[in-house]
């Protein structure tokens, strides 16, 4: 019988219990104002006119452009990465090379399609062999700075564009030559110059090496274009 009435009762021993006076069983659940919910409120783009967000993505983009001419070691890249800058530098370099004297039988021409696949997979090589490595840089990370880094030789591809307008003999050769060459040059260094911090100090050569070739490629598809008669 008594163990019927327990049943029947299972939280009665607990009007015994007492609650100590140090412990807080009641609070406040309204959220705090104060500087750490200003900071959200200032970086939330929930509300931001799709007007203010294509500039502020805008600027980010030129900012970085700044970066790579003017490289120093830097963490802005690896840090604040995107892909917007790669996107419009491979979409120009690829436009640019359409029309080669490559191009006169199909219309189109591979060039487009190349400039893509050298920038994905030599950025999936390099990032391969600089975790190999020990480099600490992810995938994307690589795809940003490589993509970035393009900037001279699109600058680069432009100005043969026009020097060819001129002509192609032996001096619009040896100007296209120079510009390549400082163009290949620029970008190199400003892709290792972003990328040191994240190698290993005893290896950064072996990193620079498949960098080297990368741009090494790029820059003859520029040097060796000849516009289609």
């Amino acid at each position: 019988m008594a163990a019927s009435d327990e049943a029947s009762r299972p939280f009665a021993g607990l009007s015994d219990v007492s609650i100590s006076d140090d412990i807080l069983v009641e609070g406040d659940i309204s959220v705090p104002i104060g500087p750490s919910a200003r900071r959200d409120d200032e970086f939330s783009t929930l509300d931001e006119p799709v007007r203010e967000t294509i500039l502020r993505d805008l600027r980010a983009v030129g900012k970085k452009f700044v970066h790579v001419l003017y490289p120093k070691r830097s963490t802005a890249l690896l840090r604040d990465w995107d892909l917007w800058g790669p996107l419009l530098l491979c979409v120009t370099l690829a436009l640019l090379l359409q029309g080669g004297a490559g191009d006169s039988d199909y219309q189109g021409g591979p060039q487009f399609a190349e400039v893509f696949v050298i920038i994905w997979f030599g950025s999936i090589i390099i990032t391969l062999n600089s975790k190999l490595l020990g480099g600490t840089i992810s995938f994307f990370q690589s795809l940003c700075v490589l993509g970035y880094c393009i900037l001279p030789l699109t600058a680069a591809m432009a100005v043969c564009r026009i020097v060819l307008v001129a002509g192609s003999g032996a001096v619009s050769f040896a100007v296209r030559l120079a510009v390549v060459t400082a163009s290949f040059g620029w970008s190199t260094f400003a892709s290792t110059a972003f990328l040191a911090d994240s190698q290993p100090a005893n290896r950064k050569a072996l990193v620079v090496y498949p960098v080297f070739l990368f741009y090494f490629v790029i820059g003859w598809m520029v040097l060796t274009f000849s516009p289609s008669q």
